[in-house]
């Protein structure tokens, strides 16, 4: 089941659409859905959380806890609206559009995926191009 919850004035449109899209999204990587909680934030509720779980002081626009259990994936995806909305000028792109990257993203790390590396980070990006697509087909 996949959840949305919100800590901001943020709300998602077409929540309907958005589930439909992370369950294929989910399917298209061979896993099974499990329990999966979207939390949209802001910067600092964000920055909270990555210092006191991640120890880290600084600001980032997804921390994604994983609870998968085999091939079922579950876990918890916080997201900070204040910085994807920075990110969507920064990068020149549609708000929508930088939000679905980043939603994507956070599935793709449950599904195994890193971005430490050169390389992993290409293929994220990679991949988060083909999620995106996925969004504008309908099933």
């Amino acid at each position: 089941m996949i959840e949305f919850h919100f800590k901001s004035k943020f709300t998602i449109p077409n929540k309907s659409k958005y589930i439909d899209w992370i369950n294929r999204v989910i399917i298209s990587e061979g896993f099974v859905v499990g329990q999966i909680d979207y939390i949209f934030c802001t910067d600092d509720y964000l920055l909270e959380l990555n210092k006191e779980y991640l120890d880290h002081d600084t600001y980032t626009d997804i921390i994604t806890f994983d609870y998968k259990d085999g091939n079922t994936l579950s876990g918890d995806i916080f997201i900070s609206t204040d910085r994807v909305q920075e990110n969507a000028v920064k990068f020149d792109v549609e708000f929508l559009n930088e939000l679905r990257r980043v939603m994507s993203h956070g599935i793709l790390h449950l599904a195994g995926f890193g971005d430490k590396t050169k390389e992993e980070k290409l293929m994220m990006r990679e991949k988060e191009e083909e999620k995106i697509k996925m969004f504008h087909v309908e099933p």
